[in-house]
C-alpha cells in the first residue's frame, strides 16, 4: 500500500515537473529588422544659379549672375566631396566697365547633417581657380578658395532645394597687364540657389 502511495506521488510530481518545464519553454524570438530610413544614394547632382561680386575688378558697379552646377561624392552619413563649376556673365544691378565675366572650378570638403524636421545644414570649404575675361586684367587666372555654409530642404528622398553662401578669396593683380602672382587678395561674397537630386 506504501509502496502504491509513493508511486502515485512520485508519477503525480513527475507529470508536475513535465508540465512546469513545457510551461518554461519560449519560442525562440525572431530576429529584430534593422530600422531603414529608405534607401542610402552616395551621390548628388546640383543645379542652379549663382551670383558673385567682383571686387578684384577696379570700378565694378555690380556683382555677376551665372549658371552652376556639380557633384558631390558622399562617404558616410555626414562627409562628402564637392566639386563645381560655375559661369557668371550677367550684372546683378547695372552694367560693369568691361563687361567682365568670371568662371570658377572648385574642389572641396564638406560636411552635412539633419537640422530639424526636412532640414539640413553644410558647412564646406573650397579650392580652385577662377578666371576673369573681357577685361584687361593679369593673370587673368588666379587660385580661389574660401568657406560657406548651407541649407537644404527635402521635397523627398531625392530632391531638395538648396540655398547656400560663400566668401571666395582670389588674387587677381590691381593693375592691369602687370605680369606675375599678386599679394592682393580679394573676398567675393558667392551665393547659389537650386536644386540638388540624390542618386
Amino acid at each position: 500500500m506504501k509502496r502504491k502511495s509513493f508511486l502515485s506521488l512520485f508519477a503525480a510530481a513527475m507529470a508536475m515537473i513535465s508540465s512546469l518545464a513545457a510551461i518554461a519553454q519560449v519560442a525562440p524570438d525572431k530576429p529584430v529588422a534593422e530600422p531603414t530610413n529608405g534607401p542610402v544614394y552616395k551621390y548628388e547632382a546640383f543645379a542652379g544659379f549663382g551670383y558673385t561680386s567682383i571686387n578684384q575688378v577696379n570700378q565694378s558697379r555690380s556683382g555677376l549672375i551665372g549658371a552652376e552646377g556639380g557633384v558631390r561624392r558622399d562617404w558616410g552619413k555626414y562627409f562628402g566631396i564637392n566639386a563645381m563649376y560655375g559661369y557668371y556673365a550677367w550684372a546683378a544691378t547695372q552694367a560693369n566697365p568691361g563687361n567682365p565675366k568670371i568662371d570658377m572650378i572648385l574642389l572641396g570638403p564638406e560636411l552635412h547633417a539633419p537640422l530639424y524636421g526636412r532640414v539640413s545644414g553644410s558647412i564646406r570649404s573650397w579650392f580652385g581657380t577662377a578666371h576673369m575675361s573681357n577685361i584687361p586684367i593679369q593673370p587673368d587666372y588666379s587660385f580661389a578658395g574660401g568657406v560657406g555654409i548651407g541649407l537644404d530642404y527635402a521635397l523627398n528622398n531625392r530632391l531638395s532645394l538648396r540655398l547656400a553662401g560663400d566668401d571666395i578669396g582670389s588674387a587677381f593683380t590691381v593693375v592691369p597687364y602687370v605680369s606675375g602672382s599678386s599679394t592682393h587678395t580679394r573676398f567675393n561674397a558667392h551665393a547659389t540657389f537650386g536644386v540638388a537630386y540624390k542618386f
